[in-house]
């Protein structure tokens, strides 16, 4: 089994967080969007993992601190890595077809913005799975269209009359690759013919025409991260998940001076809270500092120093000094005290 992580975009929603880091870099509940996701698959897939394809985007952004990162979640797993780059903006078709060189065999093909809790149970018997989620304003959404054999027989996007309920949320399998890879391809030259963008639903469309079959995957739980307020949502609900599931949130070094933790929160290495009440819902990173605070519902991440701050339902970044008896103030683009 291969997984290709289309992750190219800048996630230019998300900013100011989104503006040094790539948005599926960004950690939630301690530890990289995509690094969960990946996680997730591999743990209910039903076959190993053997390599991971990431397609991102301009190296300048892209760079190779976020390129050895990506290759340490692989070899985590014991899968090979390989990176591809797609550099224009060609749509969600053109960046699989970036990663040409994997798309063979069993893949899954998986967008790194979205954090899930699946089953993620193949079909034997089908050409391909969307995995979809019941959603209650369907318009905002692709969905898929079924048959009385509950199979997929169409996708459309963002309905304005009523056609399901169920949203396609970016995860996919394919039983060949090679299959989806010779209709993108098609599709491919005729985009490029009339100096359009192309989509991986175009594919599996003519794959439908073709006689394929397509069923549907279902997930417990779809997190979005497409700005910071849903971003926080997100974090608050994978700190209960990932509570329940009996995972060790709060580092063992962390420094707790006339302090108190309000679970759940997650408290990375070298922590040092001073006459703090953190939590609950909080997320901060290693080599962090808050001093005579008091922090909720937040998100902040690494070697970030805070003092004398009273913050609900707020995300900070990294190396930030923040300190709430401020006389002088520098603020960049995209940044925003409210």
């Amino acid at each position: 089994m291969k997984i290709i992580v289309p992750m190219a975009g800048r996630g230019s929603r998300l900013r100011p967080h989104s503006l040094t880091i790539p948005k599926p870099m960004l950690p939630v509940a301690g530890m990289p969007i995509v690094t969960q996701l990946i996680h997730e698959i591999a743990r209910v897939a039903d076959q190993p993992i053997k390599e991971i394809a990431y397609v991102l985007g301009d190296p300048a952004f892209f760079g190779k601190a976020v390129e050895e990162e990506l290759i340490q979640i692989a070899h985590q797993l014991s899968a090979e890595a390989k990176i591809y780059r797609q550099l224009k903006p060609l749509g969600t078709g053109h960046a699989v077809m970036c990663a040409a060189d994997s798309l063979s065999g069993p893949i899954i093909v998986a967008y790194a913005d979205t954090l899930i809790r699946t089953n993620l149970t193949l079909d034997p018997e089908a050409d391909g799975m969307i995995w979809v989620k019941k959603v209650s304003n369907p318009k905002a959404y692709g969905v898929v269209k079924l048959n009385k054999k509950n199979q997929i027989t169409s996708l459309i996007e963002k309905p304005q009359e009523f056609v399901s309920d169920l949203a396609v949320i970016g995860i996919y399998y394919f039983r060949d690759a090679g299959v989806i890879k010779s209709e993108l391809a098609e599709c491919m030259k005729q985009a490029f013919l009339n100096g359009e963008e192309f989509l991986l639903n175009e594919g599996i469309l003519s794959m439908m025409k073709k006689g394929a079959v397509f069923t549907q995957g279902t997930v417990t739980d779809w997190m979005d991260c497409g700005n910071p307020k849903i971003t926080l949502q997100t974090n608050q609900k994978m700190l209960g998940i990932l509570t329940e599931e009996g995972k060790k949130l709060v580092s063992d070094d962390v420094v707790l001076d006339k302090s108190e933790i309000i679970p759940p929160c997650y408290v990375g290495k070298g922590v040092l809270l001073k006459n703090t009440i953190l939590g609950p819902n909080v997320s901060i990173g290693e080599g962090s500092c808050v001093e005579d605070s008091t922090i909720s519902n937040c998100l902040i991440q690494r070697n970030t120093v805070i003092k004398n701050a009273k913050l609900k339902s707020s995300m900070i970044g990294s190396n930030v000094k923040f300190d709430g008896n401020y006389s002088f103030i520098s603020i960049g683009d995209y940044s925003e005290l409210t």
